[in-house]
């Protein structure tokens, strides 16, 4: 995004912030559904994406657009949103799709932020999420299926519902839900990653990917958190999971930083004679 889309979308995420604090779960809930849906609607529909970022048009125009087209069909909080957003600047008519999807997200990370166990909820959602994108990662035909915007969202969504029904949090299946309903192609492994690290944030936390050739013991991955947070200044959540072709040793992911220290790694620098 482009700064002036920047701006707006912060300004509506600390607006959301807000109103979280004080609402609901059924309202978050409410308002994270309708937001994805009218994110689905404008990335289907691109003249009505532009006319409600059209800057010929005034403030007005484009909120009396918004109750027009919405009044009827969305909670109140929804409303209210939507007609903040027109009101923004917008560098692209796209932003505002893009915005609207992050809202909606945010917003049901919030019901589980906000639940009865809190940060346990949300470190749960985190896992789950987590664990779906390993699932398609290692299963592309899965991963083709989800993604086939040739077929029918219902569909999708029945699919999705048949591998993780009952076995993650509603939140977590409301969030691959609003993903698989778009009309957006996506590589499913990476959005669930960006989801990842959006529960993490809402932790005021980093993600540490890390591959290891055995599982790690929960002291093993407490003193691992503790040295990543002491390097990167800040509490660290750690997502694990198993790669025997390391052979020993980790491999560790924050963001664009990797650090290997497989024996594989080690193996294959002094099999083309380079320095360890």
């Amino acid at each position: 995004m482009q700064p002036a889309s920047r701006g707006s979308l912060t300004a509506a995420r600390q607006q959301l912030d807000e109103f979280a604090d004080g609402a609901g779960t059924d309202e978050l809930t409410q308002l994270g559904d309708e937001l994805a849906a009218v994110a689905a609607l404008l990335l289907a529909e691109r003249g009505l994406r532009r006319s409600m970022v059209d800057p010929s048009a005034s403030d007005e125009a484009r909120r009396g657009l918004v109750e027009r087209l919405f009044g009827s069909k969305v909670g109140e909080r929804t409303l209210q949103t939507l007609t903040a957003l027109v009101a923004s600047r917008w560098s692209r008519s796209l932003d505002l799709a893009d915005a609207l999807e992050e809202l909606g997200r945010q917003a049901l990370l919030a019901v589980a932020e906000h639940s009865d166990t809190g940060e346990d909820t949300l470190s749960e959602v985190e896992d789950e999420l987590f664990r779906f994108g390993r699932i398609v990662a290692a299963q592309p035909q899965l991963a083709d299926l989800l993604s086939d915007r040739t077929s029918p969202a219902s569909q999708r969504v029945e699919l999705l519902e048949r591998v993780l029904g009952g076995k993650v949090a509603a939140v977590t299946m409301r969030l691959l839900e609003q993903v698989v309903r778009s009309p957006r192609e996506r590589n499913l492994d990476q959005v669930a990653e960006q989801l990842v690290e959006r529960a993490a944030a809402r932790r005021e936390r980093y993600v540490a990917h890390v591959s290891s050739p055995l599982p790690l013991s929960e002291e093993q991955e407490r003193r691992l958190a503790d040295v990543l947070g002491r390097i990167y200044r800040r509490r660290m959540s750690l997502q694990t999971e198993l790669d025997p072709d390391l052979l020993g040793g980790l491999v560790i992911r924050v963001g664009d930083e990797v650090i290997d220290g497989s024996v594989a790694d080690r193996l294959e620098r002094a099999r083309h004679g380079l320095p360890r």
